[in-house]
């Protein structure tokens, strides 16, 4: 797969990451499968048995090692890395060795398969192994304008699809989740999106199970439907989650919703350049907690997001990660009550010196449709 990024974006996130790699005496940089690749490449290399490998030495000029049948696939961006195809006789491990130059630290996309990694660990023996995450994800969790521009793509194009659900464009009563699931699927690939990652739906007692699979179970009136949904369009991910209510909603749930949505709300306000993820975490913990219901809160309050679903930062107590300019991430706190129903509310923000910015307008009430 090749990305539309421009040349001087990569060569500035290459010039970042060899910083990086300074700041945590790393040697060289060994990327394959996953992101890391294409967020240095704009190439996403195929999970094939044959290693593609981007060689990044700290100092001297960056390879990328590819199956010969895969080069073709790869587009040329010699302001970056050079390209060195193998074939089938060929032993990638070794060349990638040569590439490196005998370093003595190595950081290895996490990505990357462990085949992988073991036929390396032979190739050179006097290298030290460490998880590519503490070059990568610094970087990667610091969206630049044009990531960002792609999220609220994303995230709008999400947003077309939850007003079709809460305007009862999506048929819901007597239909399954699997059914509903595959339509809503379907909307995103309609409204631009190229991939779709997941599309939860979750009626009545299956949504306190907060990654509960649709399944063949009948959707009935006068319960509430949890849709959790998103994909990739344009090599950024989009994610967002909407409660419905076929009917009025008994008014334990009303108020339950209620909390939900103050605690949402507070969170968002919260996620500012400067708090920390656990602060903004325990902002919509003590909320709910307050309420009465503490114990049915069963997850953290949000994840990282951008090429991947879910990446840095994590908003969940524990993480002292002050946020930052450029930083994206979920804030979508919920309640379940086991064997009656669960909600979820859930927006991307992406944090800025003005406050955080909002992927997702589409509306958080706890809509009535008749669908």
């Amino acid at each position: 797969m090749k990305l539309d990024v421009a040349t001087p974006v990569l060569v500035d996130r290459v010039a970042r990451t060899r910083a990086q790699m300074e700041a945590e005496g790393v040697d060289v940089l060994l990327l394959s499968t996953g992101p890391d690749l294409p967020y240095l490449t704009a190439y996403a290399a195929m999970p094939l048995e044959r290693l593609t490998m981007f060689v990044l030495p700290r100092d001297g000029e960056a390879t990328l090692v590819v199956p010969r049948l895969e080069a073709p696939r790869v587009v040329e961006r010699p302001e970056v890395f050079s390209i060195v195809p193998w074939g089938e006789t060929e032993d990638p491990f070794d060349l990638v060795a040569h590439l490196a130059k005998g370093a003595w630290v190595a950081a290895i996309g996490d990505h990357t398969w462990a085949r992988f990694l073991v036929d390396l660990l032979a190739s050179m023996p006097s290298t030290t192994f460490r998880r590519g995450a503490s070059v990568m994800s610094p970087l990667r969790s610091r969206k630049d304008d044009a990531e960002i521009d792609a999220l609220r793509a994303a995230g709008a194009a999400a947003d077309r699809v939850a007003a079709q659900l809460q305007s009862g464009a999506i048929p819901l009563v007597g239909r399954t989740e699997a059914q509903v699931s595959i339509d809503i699927s379907q909307r995103l690939i309609d409204e631009g999106h190229q991939k779709v990652n997941f599309a939860i739906v979750a009626a009545g007692e299956n949504a306190a199970s907060p990654h509960h699979h649709a399944s063949e179970r009948v959707i009935r009136a006068g319960e509430v439907v949890l849709c959790d949904f998103g994909g990739t369009m344009n090599g950024y991910c989009s994610d967002i989650t909407r409660c419905v209510s076929l009917g009025d909603p008994p008014a334990e749930v009303a108020d339950a919703y209620a909390v939900l949505h103050e605690a949402q709300h507070a969170a968002v306000r919260a996620a500012v350049v400067g708090t920390s993820c656990e602060e903004v975490d325990a902002t919509a913990r003590r909320i709910i907690a307050a309420a009465g219901w503490g114990e049915q809160f069963l997850h953290r309050t949000g994840h990282g997001i951008g090429m991947e679903e879910h990446e840095d930062p994590y908003i969940v107590e524990g993480n002292d990660v002050v946020l930052a300019p450029g930083h994206a991430f979920s804030i979508e706190p919920g309640i379940y009550v086991a064997g009656r129903w669960g909600m979820r509310l859930e927006d991307i923000l992406v944090a800025a010196e003005a406050g955080p910015e909002a992927m997702n307008r589409a509306d958080h009430d706890l809509v009535v449709v008749d669908a």
